[in-house]
């Protein structure tokens, strides 16, 4: 039996957990430590950190901090942000890390994906696309993928970015909505279905989640295999808890 998962991202600047909407207006959280802690214990399936800053500084404070992190948690947890090479990657699993998650670096270089396959193995590496709706020719829905935290169109279909980076290796596909991204309006249901759709990956959807409907209804209607949870949970108008026993009641196979 294949079970949905609930996963809390916490993005993280020089060690601190934080937040913004469509990735402006970025505030302090938390402690990474502490907070991963509670969702482990509150039931998350597993967790992300994304390092939004990924300068030198905060790339020596994220792998001390990834240490402290492993030997807290018990479940699986994926690290992006700055992940540029090999030996990149290589860094953040030695220090704990089950997967990374690339996403700028790739689209600028796609056959990374394929080395960190064949060094780490698919199941251990993930591609993050930050998509944005843009207009086309003919009023079809259309998402661009967006490289260096949203800021630069790359004119890639994000579609079919997600079918290349699946032939060139990777296991698992973070979709994550900039137009969405930290409103709490919900998810951008199309283009998860789309990606959920042209891949044979496990998909994660990203970006939205203002309430336990939508969340249901990611789970639900789009294919996806997971969804990723941060307002929600950083400013406690939720548990993990709560959202698996709304999705349970829905009909959704959740891990209780």
């Amino acid at each position: 039996m294949s079970f949905k998962r609930i996963i809390p991202c916490l993005d993280v600047d020089d060690g601190k957990v934080v937040k913004g909407v469509k990735f402006e207006g970025i505030k302090e959280v938390g402690d990474l430590v502490e907070l991963a802690k509670k969702y482990c214990a509150d039931g998350a399936d597993e967790l992300a950190f994304l390092d939004i800053g990924a300068s030198v500084k905060s790339r020596v404070t994220l792998i001390e901090v990834i240490k402290k992190v492993a030997a807290e948690v018990t479940v699986p947890f994926c690290v992006g942000g700055g992940i540029r090479s090999v030996e990149d990657a290589r860094a953040v699993i030695e220090a704990g890390a089950n997967k990374v998650s690339v996403c700028s670096s790739a689209l600028l270089r796609p056959e990374l994906l394929r080395e960190l396959a064949d060094a780490f193995g698919s199941q251990s590496v993930m591609l993050a696309i930050d998509a944005k709706r843009v207009a086309d020719a003919d009023g079809s829905p259309r998402w661009n993928a967006f490289s260096h935290g949203g800021r630069t169109d790359t004119g890639r279909n994000a579609v079919e970015w997600a079918i290349q980076a699946v032939e060139l290796g990777v296991g698992e596909i973070m979709v994550n909505s900039i137009d969405a991204d930290g409103t709490e309006a919900g998810y951008d249901l199309e283009l998860t279905r789309q990606i959920a759709e042209s891949v044979k990956v496990p998909v994660i959807a990203s970006g939205g989640a203002g309430n336990l409907e939508q969340i249901a209804e990611v789970l639900q209607k789009t294919g996806a295999d997971a969804a990723l949870v941060a307002s929600l949970l950083h400013f406690d108008k939720t548990t993990v808890q709560e959202i698996k026993k709304f999705s349970d009641n829905r009909g959704i196979c959740v891990k209780r």
